[in-house]
């Protein structure tokens, strides 16, 4: 009885352990999604960003909102130039196929000829469709830089 016991309990370690890995390491997968998709931002690489956005995606920033097509035509034609995000801090949470993304960031942007820098709140959210993730919003929320994500 006590081996019954036992190899029970180190079953249920083991599945708890496996669970835990999944889930840290679909975190990793949309933290470098994430991650890379500001840098193809910066590089205006319209290509792969055409693939990432679910093609009702939405995007909110400062200046209004608009849809897939049209963020890219910004970043396309540079009227809008993402040139650097400086990540402080990301906060990740998965719930099914969806994922929230919290990015605590200073852009870095060239817009109407001149360089800006701003400090916010990113929020993206994607939803796992198939085998790949898609983003399906993109908000940034201004914030003092005092401003620290819950994690």
């Amino acid at each position: 009885m006590k081996m019954k016991k036992h190899l029970l309990l180190c079953i249920l370690v083991v599945l708890n352990a496996s669970f835990s890995f999944a889930q840290s390491s679909t975190e990793q997968e949309i933290k470098k999604l994430s991650m890379d998709k500001w840098q193809w931002m910066a590089d205006k690489d319209v290509a792969k960003l055409e693939k990432l956005f679910d093609d009702k995606a939405k995007f909110v920033h400062m200046s209004g909102s608009w849809k897939k097509d049209r963020e890219l035509e910004i970043i396309e034609s540079g009227s809008i130039w993402y040139k650097k995000a400086d990540v402080h801090d990301t906060a990740i949470e998965i719930s099914g196929n969806t994922a929230l993304v919290w990015n605590r960031i200073t852009l870095t942007a060239h817009v109407r000829g001149n360089d800006v820098e701003n400090e916010f709140t990113v929020t993206e959210v994607y939803q796992k469709q198939g085998e790949e993730w898609k983003m399906l919003a993109l908000t940034f929320s201004s914030v003092r830089d005092t401003h620290e994500i819950e994690h």
